[in-house]
């Protein structure tokens, strides 16, 4: 079995969005997190999804499920007070739907909705291979590490380095696994689950996906994916090419 667990319970400090947490704000007429989840909706491989989501938007996201016909969705839960603990109470709702039967889980984030289809298959094919899939994309700059007194580190090699984003996905209980042993030890904000589940021993696989995979978080995030759904929509009528001003 296969299972979305969308992370959605950001507030959008950083988008300075008067109203709206950022997963709702719309682009294309059309609510952020619904781009995200129409691929989830979409991938014959993907049998159902659980969103984590801020306790007091339940009920708007589960109106805009009914609204745009989501219907592989089995679990709205609240998210917790960090991402790791939102991801948890996300993870313990797939296990629900699970229902004892082994699953693979991809985790990604509802703000993060220029990816593909193909792009969840990779993953699913990458966790039934390795065991894991961390999705990632080619650094296109100059990678250093820095100490703390600012001075360079290492500068490592640009053809080896790759910028982490997701879905990052894993065995249902593997992750679990990690999550339940870091909450015993006080671990309660780690920055991400492959951080987390190297932290732990887990060798983990990568998956090259596409470089537009950015997570909306600010504003420059917001125009930055209109623009490329933008190009997207002009390459459908268009061709590669929008037609030249005459």
């Amino acid at each position: 079995m296969n299972i979305g667990v969308i992370f959605a319970g950001g507030v959008g400090s950083r988008m300075h969005s008067r109203d709206l947490p950022k997963q709702f704000l719309s682009i294309h007429n059309k609510p952020i997190i619904i781009h995200t989840l129409e691929y989830f909706e979409r991938n014959a491989e993907i049998d159902a999804v659980v969103i984590a989501c801020v306790a007091d938007w339940i009920p708007h996201m589960e109106k805009l499920l009914y609204q745009y016909r989501i219907e592989k969705v089995k679990r709205v839960v609240s998210g917790g007070a960090t991402g790791q603990l939102s991801i948890y109470n996300g993870l313990l709702a797939a296990r629900e739907v699970a229902a004892g039967r082994d699953a693979i889980v991809l985790i990604h984030d509802g703000v993060r909705p220029l990816i593909n289809e193909e792009l969840l298959s990779a993953n699913i094919a990458s966790v039934r291979e390795y065991g894991s899939a961390i999705t990632s994309a080619v650094v296109k700059e100059t990678i250093v590490l820095a100490g703390e007194d600012g001075m360079v580190e290492e500068v490592p090699s640009r053809a080896r380095s790759r910028v982490a984003k997701a879905p990052q996905s894993f065995r249902l209980e593997d992750i679990l696994a990690v999550h339940e042993r870091a909450l015993s030890e006080g671990v309660t904000d780690s920055i991400d689950s492959c951080t987390l589940m190297q932290s732990y021993g887990f060798r983990l696989h990568m998956v090259d996906g596409p470089y537009e995979n950015i997570k909306i978080t600010t504003p420059d995030d917001f125009y930055t994916m209109r623009a490329i759904l933008d190009a997207r929509e002009n390459e459908q009528i268009y061709g590669l090419h929008a037609p030249a001003n005459e």
